[in-house]
């Protein structure tokens, strides 16, 4: 594999971080803390103001401050390095789950500058109706960086379960 076809997925990487730090940017410019910034489709969709200390679905939530800071953002940074070293590094990832993988690198630096320079946490701000769903009235709040990491983490699974039924 050619090596400007390892790095042009690098775009995404980049592009998912620029949104979703301009989008978190713009809510807490825009958004008081805990405040609903818009409402669509009779409260279907909401924009909010809300910062989250720990991760996903608030998991982590009693954790000391001092061990969620460190843990939160070493973690993620050495999965995140791990990750792009194994891109550069490898040759048998199609052309699908290389965008992918980088559109997950994306999310995860994404949500990682927040844990490192907003000290009140991660902005989320996508709220949506769940309708009792699973016990919830509403999904838990969630941002572009989490998006991209759920969407392209979708779509690299069923690749590799796809490739594996045509091998």
């Amino acid at each position: 594999m050619d090596k400007n076809d390892k790095k042009l997925p690098f775009v995404l990487t980049l592009g998912v971080v620029l949104i979703d730090q301009l989008t978190k940017w713009l809510v807490t410019v825009f958004i008081p803390m805990n405040g609903i910034g818009a409402s669509f489709m009779g409260g279907f969709l909401r924009i909010i103001h809300a910062r989250n200390t720990a991760i996903a679905f608030s998991i982590g939530t009693g954790m000391s401050q001092n061990f969620k800071m460190i843990f939160f953002s070493l973690l993620p940074l050495v999965i995140l390095g791990l990750i792009a070293f194994y891109l550069f590094k490898t040759d048998t990832l199609t052309h699908l789950q290389r965008w992918a993988a980088c559109g997950i690198l994306g999310g995860g630096a994404g949500n990682l500058v927040d844990r490192i320079f907003r000290p009140l946490g991660v902005v989320d701000f996508i709220d949506v109706k769940f309708y009792g769903l699973f016990g919830l009235d509403r999904w838990p709040t969630f941002n572009i960086a989490d998006s991209a990491i759920v969407v392209c983490g979708f779509l690299l699974v069923i690749s590799f379960l796809s490739t594996k039924k045509n091998s």
